[in-house]
């Protein structure tokens, strides 16, 4: 497998995983070596196992960090921090990707950043929305689950606090659609996570429009 051969099929797909190599009639293992030939020159960039990134110039379309948190661990969509920075809701910008899967949780460093999964059940897999940013088709929780997530998340490793939900930093929360919440609360039946959800509810109602 020649560069310009890869370039010739994977210039406009720049993110591939090597089970498409197969188009190749080189041995597996030897198309291995060359990949990591080519990313030891700078020529791709391995995302994580099985996934690699064209590198610029070589490729001829951009690829965003969201993009690829999507594609490289499956199913995913993206929540959390970076989807309450997406919608509006807190002020600050989140460049590391968060996201929220039903494999397993896993971290990992590529491209000038961390991307961040978080198990959870496929019953609360859900409350998520195709979008389109800059021609790239990317799933992102709604703003409703993306704060749910979030307190869902923190209950398995600290104790809520209006304190803990005031470190967040909400704003703009006039936008959340506190039916939307209440009926994402009612998928877990735990004592401690309803007080947690009642009590963002009296926070949202007493710092916001909504009722």
């Amino acid at each position: 497998m020649r560069w310009e051969e890869l370039l010739g099929r994977f210039a406009n797909q720049p993110l591939f995983h090597t089970s498409l190599l197969g188009v190749f009639p080189d041995p597996r293992p030897s198309i291995l070596v060359q990949l990591s030939r080519w990313v030891n020159k700078g020529k791709l960039a391995q995302i994580r196992r099985g996934w690699y990134l064209i590198e610029k110039p070589y490729r001829t379309k951009e690829i965003s960090a969201a993009f690829i948190a999507n594609t490289v661990v499956h199913p995913s969509y993206l929540s959390l921090e970076w989807a309450l920075q997406y919608h509006g809701l807190i002020p600050e910008a989140t460049f590391q990707p968060t996201s929220i899967t039903t494999q397993r949780g896993v971290q990992f460093q590529a491209v000038d950043r961390i991307f961040l999964y978080h198990h959870v059940s496929p019953k609360i897999f859900h409350g998520f929305v195709a979008i389109e940013i800059s021609g790239e088709k990317i799933v992102v929780a709604t703003p409703e689950k993306a704060l749910w997530d979030r307190i869902y998340i923190n209950a398995f490793q600290n104790s809520f606090s209006v304190a803990w939900l005031k470190g967040l930093r909400l704003q703009n929360i006039d936008r959340l659609n506190l039916e939307n919440f209440r009926r994402f609360g009612a998928l877990i039946h735990k004592t401690g996570f309803a007080s947690a959800i009642d009590g963002t509810l009296e926070f949202i109602r007493k710092n916001g429009r909504n009722s």
